[in-house]
């Protein structure tokens, strides 16, 4: 169980990584210290999610890095750029996440039930 829960830090990580990523294009002005951390950013990311494919499945790794890079980045748009958060993309925000875990969820009882 400690690995999953590594597993998941991982995907987590990833899915920040991503947003850092978007994020530092928009932010930093000199055009080569921005090229330099959007690949670092994305390299790190790669190596996150790479880690956390070693203790989740496909799905649950792409599930949570997806949710995270989602969930950050529009708070990142939110608090940096002024973008405003209706309710409609807060519901749909959440409606990704609760479908994320069903299908995570659905997933591992698939696996222990198939013997």
């Amino acid at each position: 169980m400690e690995g999953k829960k590594k597993g998941y830090a991982w995907a987590v990580s990833a899915g920040l990584n991503a947003a850092l990523a978007a994020v530092s294009a928009k932010l930093i002005t000199p055009q080569i210290l921005r090229y330099g951390m959007v690949v670092l950013f994305n390299v790190t990311m790669w190596g996150c999610y790479v880690n956390s494919l070693k203790a989740l499945s496909s799905l649950q790794a792409t599930v949570t890095n997806f949710a995270a890079n989602f969930l950050s980045s529009g708070l990142a748009g939110y608090f940096l750029f002024q973008e405003p958060l209706s309710l409609k993309r807060f519901v749909g925000a959440m409606l990704i996440v609760v479908g994320s875990l069903v299908l995570s969820k659905s997933s591992i009882e698939k696996k222990t039930r198939t013997d």
